[in-house]
């Protein structure tokens, strides 16, 4: 048996007599320390792991220092999911629900969490440059259906990924620890390579022809990639190099080397000052609550307190 593989990474691979690259993610601690500084329900909690998973597997397409943020906006019991990849290796994650409409659904898969609404990809390049977003609706699809319809619509590379997310326990550990993993292959043209920044958020080009005939090398490979199960994306046992040679070795597939990733959060307590200070003096004053101002971090859940007069608000008399 393989030696346990408990770190956090996104692995580039080829399978080049296919035609076609992609990526595995494999999160472990990192998640787990995401999830852990929330108290979501597990459903809640498995969908953001996705989220973070699939903003990782998105994000490290990225050729420069910017920063990729994956979002929903729904009517269902989960109405929001925010993930970010910051390069080179940056995680975070967090999540809105109603736990009284939670509590009411009886199947919980996605469709039932997320209800209908829309899936925003964004690519931030920063201050001085152009954001990308691209937008697909969620409704009667998964995160991974909305992925693949994104890019179907924007990116026109034909593309599939699998997603999964849970709890693992792991032998010698006590409890579970929560693990996420993902994997996309995209097929290139023979000629040239893919985009790797979004360009567009509308539909396909008027007069696309939807009638072309699929390479029979991309047809084999999703076939393949839609064997992986689950478990194998989240065994800390099975390592990324031997689930791609499970997969492909009858091509022939080339590893390159890996980004790690971790949990990352651009809280602070002078950015918290500087947010509250954007907002007029009454509102400050407002905020009070037993003599101090209290700021909660909603992606790693740090408090920061400050005093009233920290905050530039006179004390009342």
């Amino acid at each position: 048996m393989a030696a346990p593989d408990l770190s956090d990474f996104v692995l580039p691979f080829e399978v080049k007599p296919l035609g076609v690259r992609g990526r595995i993610v494999r999160l472990g601690p990192a998640i787990d320390d995401i999830l852990s500084r929330h108290n979501y329900p597990a459903p809640v909690s498995a969908l953001l792991a996705q989220s973070v998973a699939l903003a990782a597997l998105l994000g490290t397409a990225l050729k420069f220092d910017g920063k990729f943020i994956l979002q929903t906006k729904t009517d269902g019991p989960v109405s929001m999911l925010v993930a970010d990849f910051v390069a080179p290796g940056g995680i975070r994650g967090t999540a809105r629900h109603d736990a009284a409409a939670l509590a009411a659904v009886h199947e919980r898969n996605e469709k039932a969490l997320l209800g209908s609404g829309h899936l925003a990809m964004t690519v931030d390049q920063g201050p001085d440059m152009e954001r990308y977003q691209g937008i697909v609706p969620l409704g009667d699809a998964t995160l991974a259906d909305a992925a693949h319809t994104y890019f179907q619509q924007s990116e026109q590379i034909p593309t599939r990924l699998r997603l999964a997310a849970g709890p693992l326990s792991v032998k010698g550990d006590k409890g579970a620890h929560w693990r996420a993993g993902a994997i996309l292959v995209q097929h290139l043209p023979r000629e040239g390579g893919m985009s790797a920044i979004p360009r567009s958020s509308g539909d396909a080009p008027e007069g696309a022809d939807e009638n072309v005939t699929e390479h029979d090398d991309w047809v084999k490979a999703k076939l393949i990639l839609d064997t992986v199960e689950d478990h194998e994306l989240l065994d800390p046992t099975l390592t990324a190099e031997e689930l791609l040679y499970r997969l492909y070795h009858e091509d022939g597939v080339t590893v390159y080397p890996a980004t790690a990733l971790q949990r990352h959060c651009t809280c602070s307590a002078e950015a918290v000052d500087t947010m509250l200070r954007r907002f007029p003096v009454e509102e400050r004053a407002a905020m009070v609550k037993d003599g101090m101002i209290s700021v909660t971090c909603e992606f790693c859940s740090t408090e920061y307190r400050f005093t009233p007069s920290e905050a530039g608000v006179e004390a009342s008399g």
